[in-house]
């Protein structure tokens, strides 16, 4: 049995934090989960979780918003691309419409015989939604923003990486992972996320050889991980340590991210991945269940820091419409 149970989040480097709020809660319908901080470093940054009501696996969407520091990524290659979320078939039609009308330029792609909608974040990153008939997952309804369980996101469908030498990401991808490859082309790869409720997620791969070097760092306008569901602790390191077994020492120790525990390990491609798995409050550590992302919050080791990192913070009302 696989250590790995589909996404568990993915993670962006934005720009505004109001602009962003407004985007995933009012443009795409989803909902707020948590209003944090950022727990590295000593930058006075937001980190947002969007996803369903519930804040369900697999559809949570976190957010870095870059503005205040003004510190900004270049998108190229050995990067990830794209994010990519799942809608229900035929719904292609409403968010091309939808998103047109808010001034999101939006239009119709096709890839592995998959329609999906190719549009982007307003910091510039590249996101898609995809129609996938093996996605059995209730869409997420947001009656307030006109989004209605006809057309609502179902939550993560995958993300795209970006490389310069498709066969170390392959080895990378089946090996240490491990993924099962489902579709190869002249473009690049895809491979299925090992998922108890069927092919929910993948990870697609892009061979991209006439751009320079994306940045990794945390940084505006670039996508800075994909989260793998590992269920529990023992399998998280169990992975771990198969993964640091086969020579990728690229990877950290646990680290505590309060609603969940994380290691990390930079891909051969450049791509950063996270093995993830939530403790046992979740989102209703800090906050109640029923009122999960209505209020900032600060981890406990930020307690003598808390007025300096709000009074360092972009200025952002994060009101619903």
């Amino acid at each position: 049995m696989s250590a790995i149970s589909g996404y568990h989040h993915l993670t962006m480097s934005t720009d505004g934090a109001q602009e962003d709020y407004d985007f995933f809660t009012r443009d795409l319908g989803l909902y707020s989960v948590k209003r944090t901080v950022l727990f590295d470093g000593v930058l006075p940054v937001y980190h947002l979780y969007y996803g369903s009501r519930n804040g369900d696996e697999s559809t949570i969407i976190t957010t870095f918003p870059f503005r205040k520091p003004g510190i900004y990524g270049r998108r190229g290659t050995n990067q990830s691309r794209i994010v990519q979320q799942a809608i229900p078939v035929g719904a292609s039609g409403f968010w091309i419409d939808r998103l047109n009308e808010r001034g999101i330029e939006a239009r119709k792609a096709n890839r592995f015989g998959l329609d999906r909608v190719d549009f982007s974040h307003p910091s510039g990153i590249e996101m898609q939604l995809v129609e996938n008939p093996g996605d059995n997952r209730t869409p997420i309804a947001n009656e307030a923003q006109g989004i209605t369980s006809e057309h609502g996101i179902k939550g993560i469908y995958g993300g795209v990486v970006a490389v310069t030498d498709r066969n170390a990401m392959d080895d990378f991808l089946t090996i240490a992972l491990p993924l099962k490859k489902m579709a190869d082309d002249e473009d690049g790869m895809a491979y299925e996320v090992p998922n108890p409720n069927g092919p929910t997620s993948v990870v697609e791969i892009t061979e991209v050889r006439d751009e320079p070097q994306g940045t990794w760092t945390l940084s505006g306008g670039t996508i800075h991980h994909f989260a793998l569901n590992t269920g529990d602790e023992e399998s998280q390191l169990k992975l771990r340590a198969h993964i640091e077994g086969l020579g990728f020492t690229d990877i950290s120790e646990q680290k505590d991210r309060m609603y969940f525990k994380s290691c990390y390990v930079r891909s051969p491609g450049g791509a950063l991945f996270e093995l993830a798995w939530t403790v046992p409050e979740g989102w209703a550590k800090d906050e109640p269940a029923d009122a999960i992302g209505t209020t900032l919050v600060f981890p406990p080791w930020f307690e003598d820091r808390k007025e300096e990192l709000k009074a360092g913070l972009e200025p952002a009302s994060f009101q619903d419409a």
